[in-house]
């Protein structure tokens, strides 16, 4: 580690180059109509605390019509609001409210797949093989001398086959339609033209709402290599791009025709972005979605499953200002989301799980003062970063997991097609505690109805009982969120001070203010300097930081 500048700072950046984008999963952010499943109005309704957190922007997970089967993800209208969260008019009086707020919208769209329930599957299903309806999709015949297997070994990302058999109109048993996610979300065939004009027309339609942008969900899983071969043992274990080997259907290179296609219409309207969800590796490769007619953004899932130790730190973060200032891009930075167990537990346990399986009753369970403390500086640490940042709704409450839900309430198609095997996601989208005297659902509601019950524990963490308490993760939230603004650390010029750092803790300067992360176990003596924001109350000048606690101290 040495103290060359790996970030130039940057005059007049734009928003996404430094925005802090807040994650709202619709159907547990806030519930308007006493349901039990979190809506638009219930949205709006919040919008005024997360303007006092200090966010740039709201990145809504799904919220178009859909069966909600896979939580959303599986959309049957595309330019339509799901009944669950309210109506399009209800959509737009949240955009106006939150305009008025200085707050953006981005807004989630789904292009791999759709609902077993949209009308272009359905179509799909009534028409003839080899027919137009047929081709929207990946309609292909089984293989074996009836038909009976499937036309490769592709696994669901769910679990199980990746190909479902239909029966034809005539009663006979047909032919297979791939669907790398659940049996009721069928993959778009990208090789047809027809679905680029289907998607270009959704992209203009909220667009044309006054939308800011779009997050893209599978942004590396649209393009299928040709012929469908099978996957190898080698391919299947892991996302890493082997050149010589390259996965059949994760991060062809066929993708980054269709990112310029909807790079050129962003263009055409003023100050949009899109951000693409892309599992790839490495970075140096990832880098390449987000040139400069491609997307603006995508997520830092290397820096998302990087544990809280120095070494690791250190490498993802220079990787990826390295692979993202290469083509003029800015990095993100994440620590949490819909599909990832949350940051402050899995910061507390040895080894947490693998990504989207969760943690259940019966597992390990996380050490959640340490979780804590660990969740808490890393947050710091992160924040203080250039680039944009991206924080999960709860996460600015210090919200766990909730890792004791029993197997009758969990949703997630992970635990059923795996017959509970891995618990999935669901701990991770349990409703927000807004008062801690609001019923057993914390405030979500007035009701107390609620699609995934809260732990008690939730009570301790509501908003209501954080809110102007000093040294509470909220008011720690926002004076991070406040003083990166201030101080312009989203674009300012960063370098690693490895004069300030030692064996246990990490240092690194932007625009003039020292971030110092200690890892422990032993407390290190802070330099002196005004301590502008510290996750340990106590901290003075020159005086001691304890392990697992992150300062910002103006040099």
């Amino acid at each position: 580690m040495d103290s060359t500048i790996l970030h130039q700072s940057i005059k007049q950046p734009k928003w996404w180059q430094t925005a802090v984008i807040y994650q709202i999963y619709p159907r547990s952010f806030a519930d308007g109509d006493g349901d039990g499943i979190g809506d638009l109005r219930g949205v709006e309704s919040r919008l005024e605390s997360l303007q006092a957190l200090g966010i740039d922007a709201v990145w809504f997970s799904p919220f178009f019509k859909s069966p909600q089967k896979d939580a959303g993800y599986d959309v049957s209208d595309y330019r339509s609001i799901d009944p669950l969260f309210g109506t399009n008019e209800d959509f737009d009086k949240l955009l106006a409210k939150a305009k008025s707020l200085g707050i953006r919208i981005i807004v989630d769209l789904v292009p791999n797949h759709s609902s077993d329930q949209h009308e272009l599957f359905q179509k799909a299903l009534k028409a003839a093989p080899g027919s137009p309806e047929r081709d929207m999709y990946m309609f292909r015949d089984g293989k074996g001398e009836n038909g009976e297997l499937p036309p490769n070994n592709w696994e669901s990302v769910f679990g199980g086959q990746a190909w479902s058999r239909i029966t034809e109109a005539d009663g006979s048993l047909g032919q297979w339609y791939l669907h790398i996610f659940d049996s009721s979300q069928p993959d778009f065939n990208w090789e047809n033209p027809k679905v680029h004009d289907f998607f270009a027309g959704v992209l203009r339609f909220w667009l044309d709402k006054g939308v800011d942008g779009f997050r893209i969900d599978v942004a590396h899983g649209l393009v299928k290599a040709p012929g469908l071969p099978d996957i190898t043992a080698a391919q299947s274990q892991t996302l890493e791009h082997d050149p010589n080997n390259p996965h059949p259907f994760w991060g062809q290179e066929g993708v980054h025709d269709i990112i310029r296609s909807w790079r050129k219409i962003l263009d055409e309207y003023d100050d949009r972005a899109m951000c693409a969800e892309a599992w790839v590796l490495p970075l140096s490769r990832m880098a390449k979605w987000v040139r400069p007619d491609e997307y603006h953004q995508t997520f830092n899932f290397g820096y998302l499953e990087t544990p809280w130790a120095k070494e690791p730190l250190v490498k993802v973060i220079s990787d990826s200002l390295e692979a993202f200032g290469s083509v003029g891009a800015p990095s993100t930075w994440v620590l949490s989301n819909h599909d990832v167990i949350r940051h402050v537990s899995r910061f507390g346990v040895e080894t947490p799980p693998p990504q989207g399986s969760g943690i259940g009753p019966g597992m390990e369970q996380p050490d959640e003062e340490l979780g804590q403390r660990r969740g808490r500086a890393a947050t710091a640490f992160m924040l203080g970063i250039p680039g944009g940042a991206y924080l999960y709704q709860g996460e600015e409450l210090g919200l766990p997991e909730h890792t004791t839900l029993e197997g009758k309430y969990r949703q997630d198609p992970t635990f059923s097609r795996t017959k509970g095997e891995r618990v999935g996601r669901d701990g991770c989208r349990v409703p927000l505690p807004w008062e801690a005297d609001g019923g057993v659902s914390f405030g979500f509601n007035s009701t107390g109805e609620s699609w995934l019950p809260a732990p008690v524990t939730y009570k301790k963490y509501a908003r209501n009982v954080q809110e102007g308490v000093a040294g509470s993760t909220l008011e720690l939230y926002k004076k991070l969120i406040a003083e990166r603004k201030k101080l312009a650390l989203g674009s300012g010029e960063f370098r690693w001070a490895p004069e300030y750092s030692s064996a246990n803790s990490l240092a690194y300067v932007n625009n003039g203010v020292l971030v110092l992360s200690n890892f422990g176990p032993e407390s290190i003596t802070a330099p002196t300097g005004e301590i502008i924001v510290s996750t340990q109350s106590s901290l003075n000048a020159g005086g001691q930081l304890e392990a697992n606690q992150s300062a910002w101290i103006k040099l």
